[in-house]
């Protein structure tokens, strides 16, 4: 919570970046978030991306330039299914890539 207690500050070093690994995203932030609902990193806004479009982030960003980072529950199109509801006012997010697995050393993660 170092970063935090900076950022409140307004005491960041000069270029500091927020650039967490894809491993550092999941096995810290998302586990606590999970775990913890007051659990809110500075660095990482909350967003209902289901009432959000494309051209809100940069306004909902906490912090970056070309990379933000958002914590956004996932609404299933149907109750009893699986599909994710992608739709919002003005259309839908639109997946894009393959989903990549991720590791920490030899153990699936995410």
């Amino acid at each position: 919570y170092y970063i935090d207690q900076l950022m409140e500050e307004n005491n960041l070093p000069p270029g500091f970046r927020f650039h967490p690994t894809d491993e550092e995203l999941i096995t810290f932030y998302l586990s606590e978030k999970v775990s913890d609902s007051g659990f809110a990193p500075k660095a990482i806004a909350d967003v209902d991306l289901n009432n959000c479009e494309p051209w809100d982030l940069p306004a909902k960003a906490s912090m970056g330039e070309k990379e933000w980072y958002f914590f956004s529950l996932r609404d299933r199109k149907y109750p009893t299914g699986l599909r994710t509801n992608r739709a919002t006012v003005a259309g839908y997010w639109k997946t894009t890539g393959k989903d990549k697995e991720i590791f920490q050393g030899e153990r699936l993660i995410g």
